[in-house]
């Protein structure tokens, strides 16, 4: 390094807890920052001319700016600047992978560790909440919003519609409200009481939340459109991919979500608990979902735990963070492996999983190389139960029911304009329903552009219906 370049001050990241610690407890996988050294780490940004962190961003958050404010330990105007990006960023900042956004575009990769964005946005959004950081409360202008789905999505078009005024009232499926971040996302990435906090301060600032509530059956559109001003839908994927292969159907195989509600929703829904402790686990699947699934058998007991996966570590599709968590708790991974037999015994009880061997071919439509079977490459993998967590899909609509109306593009997403609304004037969609599976940071994006198209849409309408009464004011008679 040249006497010209600046020095780099080591990190002061706050280190992960144990994976002895980890197994005994529910919580996130990194401890928190204390006020020293969160300044130490945010002061190791070179504040770059080209921010190349901001760009790296779906939500475009000033980082240097927040980064220099927490250096000089102003951290609540730092926390104010990131929630001007960002509704929801202590949430955002557990299942982000940022070390593939932010962090990744970090001008400091390769010479030493990037900043630590996304744990510095945790502390910072601590620091906010324990010293009772909160938006002031909007006047009302009379309109009312429906917002259906409490995930992150909803969550964020809710407060920025209620930041403006509107009368908001959210909608859920589930129980609990959160989504699918309350009721079965990964807990090492997301500690409960941090979606739950963040639900109560909208609550306090209006935001009224109905769950248990089902689209069709409890509530239909056209109510809805009858009792408010415009209507959002940001539900997501909900049905889980199938698992297609002789055995499917052996007692032991069970979708990744069967096995991880009971544990995390309250009260539990009418599942029965599925016990691993002493058997052997094999999870199939490489997203976080499964990386939660490893890492709560061998919590639980389990004898082993295997994570079949079709392709290489380095296309795993869960983030970094909850891999190695998953592997430091004692998870095994099987690469380039796809599953295509379950075996069982003579009382249909799992075994094994027969798998074959795979290789990347030529790219697909998605960029990523197609998985080609390697032909006599079989081998086993003995288990006792077998989860199963490819992801999610949207549960399709029955035929004339109000969703199933409205336009959709050829594989099912509905199809909406720039400004997010649907073929249905005054009824606006994000999320899963328009892009199908993404990243919650992608969903907060969706539903704050939502909100805006929303507001522009209402303000419009509101000026044009002024406009003809005036009008209708100065006709002669």
């Amino acid at each position: 390094m040249s006497s010209n370049e600046p020095q780099i001050p080591p990190a002061a990241a706050s280190a992960p807890r144990s994976a002895t610690a980890r197994l005994a407890e529910f919580l996130e996988i990194y401890g928190p920052y204390d006020e020293e050294s969160a300044r130490a780490e945010a002061s190791r940004c070179l504040q770059c001319p080209e921010t190349f962190c901001v760009a790296g961003c779906p939500l475009g958050n000033r980082i240097p700016e927040w980064l220099q404010l927490t250096a000089e330990g102003h951290f609540l105007e730092a926390a104010a600047l990131i929630q001007s990006a960002n509704n929801l960023p202590e949430i955002c900042a557990g299942p982000c992978p940022t070390e593939e956004l932010c962090q990744s575009a970090c001008v400091l990769n390769g010479r030493g560790d990037p900043v630590a964005i996304s744990a510095l946005a945790r502390f910072l959004n601590e620091y906010a909440f324990t010293h009772g950081a909160a938006a002031p409360v909007a006047p009302s202008n009379g309109l009312r919003v429906a917002v259906l789905g409490s995930g992150p999505g909803g969550l964020a078009c809710a407060d920025e519609l209620v930041k403006q005024g509107y009368a908001v009232t959210v909608y859920d499926t589930w129980a609990v409200p959160g989504g699918f971040l309350a009721n079965g996302a990964p807990a090492l990435a997301l500690e409960e009481t941090a979606l739950l906090r963040r639900i109560e301060q909208l609550r306090r600032r209006g935001v009224e939340f109905l769950h248990g509530v089902r689209l069709g059956e409890d509530v239909t559109l056209e109510e809805l459109r009858g009792r408010f001003d415009a209507v959002f839908l940001g539900f997501g994927a909900q049905q889980a991919r199938p698992l297609h292969v002789p055995g499917a159907d052996l007692q032991g195989v069970c979708q990744a979500l069967t096995y991880l509600l009971p544990q995390v929703t309250t009260p539990p829904p009418p599942l029965p608990h599925l016990s691993v402790a002493g058997r052997r686990v094999v999870v199939l699947g490489g997203g976080d979902t499964a990386m939660e699934c490893l890492h709560r058998a061998l919590r639980e007991g389990a004898a082993a735990a295997h994570c079949v996966y079709r392709r290489d570590a380095a296309r795993l599709r869960a983030s970094r963070r909850e891999y190695e968590a998953a592997r430091d708790a004692g998870a095994a991974f099987i690469w380039n492996a796809q599953p295509v037999a379950v075996l069982g015994n003579a009382g249909g009880a799992v075994v094994a999983v027969r798998c074959r061997r795979t290789q990347a071919g030529a790219p697909g439509a998605d960029g990523r190389p197609v998985v080609e079977l390697v032909p006599g490459s079989d081998f086993e993998v003995p288990a006792d139960v077998v989860l199963v967590a490819f992801g999610f899909d949207p549960v399709p609509h029955p035929l004339g029911s109000e969703l199933a109306l409205l336009a959709r593009l050829s594989d099912g997403r509905l199809r909406v304009d720039a400004d997010l609304m649907t073929s249905e004037p005054g009824l606006f969609a994000g999320g899963e329903l328009v892009r199908g599976p993404g990243l919650v940071v992608h969903d907060v994006r969706d539903g704050r552009r939502a909100a805006a198209s929303i507001h522009r849409y209402l303000f419009d309408r509101r000026v044009n219906q002024l406009a003809a009464s005036e009008t209708d004011h100065l006709a002669p008679t």
